[in-house]
């Protein structure tokens, strides 16, 4: 039993999200276990990356509830909140870098508010070690808009692990890139994984990716879970939408 007890990393239990009329998320459970990788996969527009704005306290589910490690976060004010957060990475879309600061200026953004007992020093030696683990050591003195989409994921990267979290969130990591790039950030999420056994939900349409990365897959349809367990399970499925998604019919 580890720190956390037997709890499960993350569960989510009946979790609807509406915007106005339209619901995105309606009932999804699902459980991820510590050190599991868990690929949510579906359309574009499934609310696949509400799912993890829900699940880092960027939006309030309209009903149902949260569990990170055993701890129900959904009524939780600020304060508590962040504490969860600290414990969260999450890599975002599109990088989400701020533009103004250099590339070692945006990896050492979380240390400096987080951790102010670091020395200025500390802190920068902290935002280039976690550099050189994504390949971007060179990279520091830039500026976003200097840099690659791809470099952009990688610091992004360096960024969501700067507070030593046990989740990681991914959000589209390979959307956008070329094959190559896409391979590049897949085996560096699989290096991660193995040295510092997190949990991780990645949520994407690339089926190929997640299959390299995922210990097990959740599809996504009409706002719910409609089948899960690993590529092996879901390619015995009967189900249509799973047939055709994982391209079992091309």
């Amino acid at each position: 039993m580890g720190a956390n007890g037997d709890h499960p990393a993350i569960e989510l239990r009946q979790l609807h999200k509406a915007f106005g009329h339209q619901t995105v998320l309606n009932g999804v459970d699902l459980t991820v276990r510590s050190r599991e990788t868990v690929a949510v996969l579906g359309k574009s527009g499934a609310g696949k990356s509400v799912l993890l704005k829900l699940i880092i306290g960027l939006q309030k589910p309209d009903s149902g509830t949260i569990q990170i490690h055993g701890q129900p976060t959904t009524d939780l004010d600020g304060e508590q909140l962040d504490a969860i957060r600290m414990k969260v990475g999450y890599l975002f879309q599109e990088g989400a870098l701020y533009d103004s600061l250099t590339i070692e200026e945006n990896v050492a953004f979380p240390l400096r508010h987080h951790q102010d007992k670091l020395s200025d020093a500390d802190v920068r030696g902290k935002a280039r070690e976690l550099l050189a683990v994504v390949g971007m050591e060179d990279a520091a003195a830039k500026r976003p808009a200097e840099i690659s989409g791809g470099m952009k994921k990688r610091v992004g990267l360096a960024r969501a692990l700067a507070l030593d979290p046990d989740i990681l969130l991914f959000d589209e990591p390979t959307a956008g890139l070329d094959p190559i790039t896409a391979a590049e950030i897949e085996q560096l999420m699989l290096k991660l994984k193995k040295e510092r056994a997190m949990a991780s939900v990645l949520v994407t349409h690339d089926v190929h990716g997640a299959r390299t990365v995922a210990d097990r897959a959740a599809l996504i349809n009409n706002g719910a879970i409609v089948a899960e367990g690993t590529f092996e399970e879901l390619a015995k499925s009967a189900d249509p939408f799973v047939s055709q998604f994982l391209g079992k019919d091309r």
